[in-house]
């Protein structure tokens, strides 16, 4: 743990790789992203989140990809506004209950607590969106993963799209074409999309989610691993029961995921494609293992891309992250 604080004070004491993220990737001018936008207000606002991060991921291991993936979804649906964070009421519809999220998403009580104790040190001041931006960070940090200063300045959004959740994150069953197309919609490279894949490096998936792979019969794929899938699924009722995406290291971020795709051994048919399906994405799959600072500089990089995403010009920093003020 000392280790990895000092690796953030470092963070704090390097100067600005950048004044603002908006000019190196075209984000939302109206709400521009930087460093030390808390360093006055808030001083002590990542080491809070760390520390919350650190306890539920001492807890649960799984909760560091529950947690990096609440910032994906939260960023592909009109930006990095924490819109996924909203609950439904009577006469509010949010994100929750998309079919991506539904039953799915994880770690929202580990970002009240989060929310909670900053808003007694410092009241309306760090948005919740900078929240799940850093969160996921420090999940993969703590899980031996790369280490990258977050951009800070987000404003959390007054609405939130079921619909647009439904339509623009992607489904396990994607294909190369579709996954590009998702990807260039925000703004993001099939390089991006490739390296942003690899966070399936850490957490689980449901049967449900990967039942095309349990019917392949293609002689390209590998049949042991096919067949242990079938096993671990093959009850009647198999919709709680989840595989490990790296079934080698499932908890440490690290590039074996792409070594499991070019064995044949993606979980999801979404990853599985990615070297099946598109020569190009399959040579960056071969770099990565090949190189792995390669792919923790290019997933630094893509992870800083995306959470430059709009941020609404109209928002306002949430007291209570599940909530509109």
């Amino acid at each position: 743990m000392q280790l990895v604080l000092l690796c953030l004070v470092m963070l704090k004491l390097t100067p600005a790789f950048a004044t603002t993220l908006n000019d190196a990737y075209g984000g939302d001018p109206g709400c521009p992203l930087g460093s030390g936008i808390y360093r006055h207000t808030c001083p002590e606002a990542e080491a809070i989140i760390f520390y919350w991060v650190e306890q539920a991921v001492a807890e649960d291991s799984r909760m560091a990809a529950s947690l990096l993936r609440l910032h994906f979804h939260d960023c592909f649906v009109n930006g990095c506004d924490a819109s996924v964070l909203l609950d439904d009421t009577q006469d509010f519809v949010g994100e929750k209950t998309a079919g991506p999220n539904l039953n799915s998403l994880r770690g929202f009580e580990v970002i009240d607590k989060i929310k909670s104790e900053l808003e007694l040190l410092c009241p309306q001041t760090v948005s919740c969106a900078d929240i799940l931006a850093t969160a996921a960070r420090d999940s993969v940090l703590l899980s031996g993963g790369p280490i990258w200063e977050v951009q800070m300045g987000r404003k959390d959004s007054i609405t939130a799209s079921k619909d647009a959740a439904n339509n623009n994150i992607p489904g396990p069953n994607s294909t190369v074409d579709v996954l590009v197309a998702k990807f260039e919609n925000l703004g993001l490279t099939l390089k991006d999309m490739v390296a942003l894949s690899g966070a399936h490096t850490i957490g689980k998936a449901r049967c449900t989610t990967f039942s095309s792979r349990l019917q392949s019969s293609s002689d390209s794929e590998n049949i042991d691993f096919i067949a242990s899938l079938q096993q671990l699924c093959s009850g009647s009722d198999n919709g709680n029961i989840v595989a490990h995406l790296d079934l080698a290291t499932p908890a440490t971020f690290d590039n074996q995921y792409f070594v499991n795709l070019l064995s044949g051994e993606g979980l999801l048919p979404s990853d599985q494609t990615l070297v099946n399906g598109n020569d190009q994405t399959r040579q960056i799959v071969e770099n990565y293992v090949e190189n792995p600072l390669a792919f923790f500089e290019d997933f630094k990089h893509s992870m800083l891309k995306m959470g430059s995403l709009g941020s609404p010009s109209n928002g306002q920093i949430r007291r209570d992250c599940r909530t509109v003020n």
